[in-house]
């Protein structure tokens, strides 16, 4: 039986800086890479020593699942890890984002991570793990990051109850918690106008990947990289939801 990783979001980002640091810390016989863009999961082979898959899906389209249902009907390989990174997220009012965009990110963020769940979980052994991307903003309620904030509060939620749930079988998930990271990401999320102008800090993808790694091989269930990260998640729990909003709306400066 053919030993696999699968990495969703492969093309950019922390999904790409996961995909490329595999091979330094499980053993896998093949990786496959999942995003829309083709050519950029080829290139990923130029960078890794495992052989790729290459899937180009959109996973916002529910069909998509299908086809990956249908290669591991096929293949029937064992999955090791499984690296959901894809989601994006849109900064704005939530009445000016589109409503494309404002279900797009529940369908990325949300339902797709679940589906690739539970479509790969049936071919994983004893010994295999979960990873999940949420973010400190699954910590409280952020307005004007609405919509993403939301979807990724359910993403930490769910991650942490399904590593309990899967206990018995051996399985393990984390989830990982960034805080605003550089990556491609704001490429996509931040709008012309600027909403959110202040970022308290700008982690290196590597890093919080790093970090990621180790609390992995420690089977946590919870991975977040630095201090202004860990700081949130503490102010997260000890100050009311009402205050911290109002405090994020004077720091960003909107009445």
């Amino acid at each position: 039986m053919k030993n696999i990783a699968i990495v969703t979001g492969a093309s950019s980002g922390m999904g790409k800086e996961f995909a490329t640091t595999v091979q330094d810390n499980i053993s896998v016989d093949e990786m496959w890479v999942i995003a829309r863009r083709k050519e950029r999961l080829e290139e990923l082979q130029k960078e890794v020593n495992i052989p790729l898959k290459v899937i180009a899906l959109d996973l916002s389209i529910d069909e998509s699942f299908k086809k990956i249902g249908d290669l591991l009907k096929k293949e029937k390989p064992s999955i090791k890890l499984l690296i959901n990174a894809s989601g994006y997220g849109k900064f704005e009012k939530i009445t000016s984002i589109s409503n494309e965009d404002n279900m797009g990110m529940i369908d990325l963020n949300v339902k797709a991570l679940t589906n690739m769940c539970l479509t790969c979980i049936p071919y994983m052994q004893r010994g295999s793990q979960i990873i999940n991307f949420a973010s400190v903003a699954a910590f409280q309620p952020v307005p004007y990051i609405n919509v993403y904030a939301a979807t990724k509060a359910y993403v930490l939620s769910f991650s942490r109850s399904l590593n309990v749930e899967l206990k018995n079988e051996g399985i393990k998930v984390l989830a990982v918690c960034p805080f605003w990271t550089k990556t491609e990401f704001f490429d996509r999320a931040v709008t012309e106008n600027k909403v959110i102008k202040k970022y308290v800090a700008m982690y290196n993808s590597k890093d919080v990947v790093k970090k990621a790694w180790k609390d992995y091989k420690k089977g946590k269930d919870i991975s977040i990289y630095g201090f202004n990260a860990n700081l949130q998640r503490v102010i997260g729990k000890l100050l009311p939801h009402r205050l911290i909003m109002s405090l994020w709306l004077k720091q960003q400066k909107i009445k």
